[in-house]
């Protein structure tokens, strides 16, 4: 046995897995999905747009904002990598 004292070693630090920004993420990637899902609630011919029935200009609507929604989750996702990513170099220095 030496009598050096002995380095304290820092603490991994571990980023939660659940956070605010991915909630947002998991809304915006389940929405279309519980829109298309629940069809009481557009299975119906009224109001209709320039002669389409509400079923099917509803559905088209949701394409659109659907990928919207993807396109936010992604931007989402890649800026918290990002900070994850930064937070971990500057944990490791």
């Amino acid at each position: 046995m030496s009598d050096a004292p002995e380095v304290p070693v820092a603490p991994e630090v571990r980023q939660p897995v659940v956070t605010p920004v991915r909630v947002v993420i998991a809304l915006c990637l389940v929405a279309p999905f519980v829109a298309m899902l629940w069809v009481s609630s557009y299975a119906k011919a009224d109001p209709t747009f320039i002669g389409i029935p509400f079923f099917y200009w509803y559905q088209m609507l949701w394409v659109l904002i659907s990928t919207a929604l993807t396109m936010i989750a992604y931007q989402l996702w890649q800026r918290d990598q990002r900070a994850r990513k930064a937070i971990e170099e500057g944990a490791s220095r």
